[in-house]
């Protein structure tokens, strides 16, 4: 019970009135709402998000080897595939694309075309690859899915050459 409302029964009791505390607290609760309300609680450890199977994340990036970089990171963990859509300063739109299997294709779609593919042995993140780790809140467009599935396909000129290991 706040200070004011404590004051306020003492006062009552104080001139003879005979209240049940009860009876007024709902009273006083009814004229004013904000009683209502409970206290909220804080945490002083932000709790993050977990990494959703779906989403949509723009990355601001300031990179002192090659400047200003923006990020679109789309993760698609059902389709088995993650693509960034990487414009670096004054530089042609690379598009990344990871998939599940491990093969990452570096391609562009505009002039000079350029292709390069990598394989490793891990794929992309599992949704669950931030558990248990302390983290910064990262936000996200939970659930949004890159619907142009045409540039998560590698051009016809990427696989008219070999393949490197990462």
């Amino acid at each position: 019970m706040c200070k004011t409302t404590a004051n306020f029964l003492e006062g009552l009791q104080d001139h003879g009135f005979e209240l049940e505390r009860d009876l007024v607290q709902i009273v006083l609760r009814l004229i004013n709402p904000s009683l209502q309300r409970p206290e909220p609680e804080y945490s002083s450890t932000p709790i993050p998000a977990p990494w959703p199977e779906q989403f949509h994340a723009l990355l601001f990036i300031n990179l002192s080897s090659t400047g200003l970089q923006i990020t679109n990171l789309w993760y698609d963990w059902p389709r088995g595939r993650n693509v960034n859509i990487v414009q670096k300063q004054l530089s042609v739109l690379l598009y990344d694309t990871e998939w599940n299997n491990g093969t990452t294709f570096y391609y562009t779609l505009s002039e000079p075309h350029s292709c390069r593919i990598m394989v490793n042995d891990v794929g992309i993140p599992r949704p669950d690859f931030l558990d248990g780790i302390s983290t910064h809140v990262i936000t996200f467009e939970v659930g949004a899915v890159l619907l142009d599935d045409s540039v998560t396909q590698a051009p016809a000129y990427c696989f008219n050459q070999e393949i490197k290991n990462m």
